[in-house]
């Protein structure tokens, strides 16, 4: 099976600005997903080894720009997110730490080999997968697809003079489209890891159409992404996996591991027909290569 744990600001419950997930394969590779701001830094003992960091977009909620400095600090809907990662950012603190490869598209990779070359690491460890090509971590392969949102670098990730300028005048710094991820595991699962996207063609022609992914990930919190009834239609018309688990709902979703009525999280339960799988922290799930649930359900 391949392992899927959510790693969220408070133990057992979905909060506003959840968005890391560690994804095992059957062989041991262990990938982080938009480390964010709710992993406790580098030396946070939740994610353990780590072989690949992958960044859907340079905004500070996913590449993390600032962090919390533990578990449970503050409450669901405000975590106590006190530790600036910034210019080096969370991403690359973590992968210099775990000695772990950043696996990006875009124009991402240049920014991470300078960050990793001025942090003393090495900047060959971050490498690029572009549109239609695959690279292999273990026994996972990785490609990116298109994802519809923003991807500028901000001034505090650039640091120094440049950094001040873009700040003054209001400009991030370009860093190519943004993406989304397709993960084929050695057991043959298929996972689509949405990133921050609105509705894309490529949903339907090459997420399920090409690569034929069995479980999505998918990013929920309107506004700045899909909403909720946007997301149930990218599942359940588009892509068409066995099940899905929602991902960014930029709220505090549940209270003692139960979904709260009236939440995002809710209405989108509630306007798919898929399975769907709430990604309480630290809670592990289990799938099979057909996308199903088979223990932590």
């Amino acid at each position: 099976t391949v392992k899927v744990t959510p790693l969220g600001s408070h133990d057992g419950e979905f909060c506003r600005f959840d968005r890391a997930l560690i994804l095992e394969d059957p062989d041991g590779t262990r990938l982080l997903y938009d480390a964010g701001r709710t992993v406790a830094g580098a030396n946070d003992p939740r994610l353990g080894r780590v072989d690949a960091v992958l960044v859907s977009h340079m905004h500070g909620d996913h590449v993390g720009d600032r962090h919390i400095k533990q578990v449970n600090a503050g409450d669901c809907e405000n975590p106590e997110i006190t530790e600036v990662a910034t210019p080096s950012t969370s991403s690359v603190n973590i992968a210099l730490a775990k000695k772990a490869r950043i696996v990006t598209g875009s124009e991402m990779p240049q920014f991470f080999a300078g960050k990793l070359k001025a942090l003393g690491g090495d900047p060959e460890a971050s490498q690029v997968v572009r549109f239609g090509g695959s690279r292999k971590v273990g026994g996972v392969t990785i490609t990116t697809v298109p994802a519809v949102h923003s991807n500028g670098i901000a001034g505090a990730m650039v640091g120094g003079a440049l950094g001040n300028m873009l700040d003054a005048a209001g400009l991030t710094a370009y860093a190519g489209p943004p993406t989304g991820y397709v993960l084929t595991f050695s057991n043959g699962l298929v996972v689509y890891l949405s990133g921050d996207t609105g509705i894309t063609a490529e949903q339907d022609s090459v997420v399920r159409g090409h690569y034929g992914a069995r479980l999505a990930v998918i990013n929920i919190g309107d506004t700045f992404t899909t909403g909720p009834k946007e997301a149930a239609y990218v599942v359940d018309k588009l892509i068409k996996p066995a099940a899905v688990i929602p991902s960014h709902a930029n709220e505090a979703a549940t209270r003692g591991g139960q979904v709260l009525v009236g939440t995002r999280t809710a209405a989108f339960i509630q306007a798919t027909r898929l399975r769907v799988h709430v990604p309480l922290s630290g809670r592990t799930l289990e799938f099979d290569r057909r996308g199903r649930c088979v223990a932590g359900c």
